[in-house]
């Protein structure tokens, strides 16, 4: 999901929409229905570890906000219930378009605590001393000298670059894992200087 004003996929203009995205179970549903592409309750629960009723819970709440739908020509039958994304490129929030609906300082205000405890999670994760064999981790810190026009020119590089990843991988494949990968594209914060080093 996009939280800038670069043209990535629906567009979210709901307060509701944004607290269903900002819940993280949902969210994680979100994301590997994006890495996937369509499945079941079933499926989303063995990849989560959660109970399948619950899974299938938390599919029909993002399907009345309009974030998932059905797809039937993926089932096996009537009963077969599948599901994927209403938008396969994803979701963009505008924040301050949010703000100005009712309810929607409260929202976003929710939206970017949950973001900023899960930013924290990933960067956490991508610095452990832990490594495993079998997963591959990565950090990029660099800088660019940038106009306005030549970061957005940058951001949709990158974008083009992921989609084509993104459906040259997309499907259940057992000798893949989801992977994330977390960027952010900013002016250079001028009060950062940076942790004090320990002795």
């Amino acid at each position: 999901m996009a939280s800038d004003d670069r043209p990535l996929g629906e567009r979210v203009h709901d307060p509701r929409v944004l607290r269903a995205l900002a819940h993280p179970a949902r969210n994680r549903i979100l994301t590997e229905l994006s890495a996937s592409g369509p499945l079941r309750a079933a499926d989303i629960a063995r990849e989560l570890d959660i109970p399948a009723n619950q899974a299938s819970f938390h599919l029909r709440q993002l399907a009345k906000y309009g974030l998932v739908e059905e797809a039937p020509d993926e089932a096996r039958d009537k009963r077969d219930r599948v599901w994927r994304l209403t938008s396969e490129r994803g979701f963009t929030v505008d924040f301050s378009e949010i703000e100005e609906a009712p309810g929607g300082k409260a929202a976003v205000s929710v939206f970017r605590r949950t973001a900023m405890a899960w930013a924290q999670v990933v960067v956490e994760r991508a610095y452990s001393p832990r490594r495993e064999a079998d997963i591959f981790r990565s950090v990029t810190d660099q800088p660019l000298k940038l106009t306005k026009h030549e970061a957005k020119q940058l951001a949709e590089e990158l974008d083009e670059v992921l989609q084509r990843w993104s459906a040259k991988t997309r499907g259940r494949d057992a000798a893949r894992r989801t992977y994330l990968l977390f960027q952010i594209l900013q002016p250079y914060p001028e009060d950062a200087q940076g942790p004090e080093p320990r002795d």
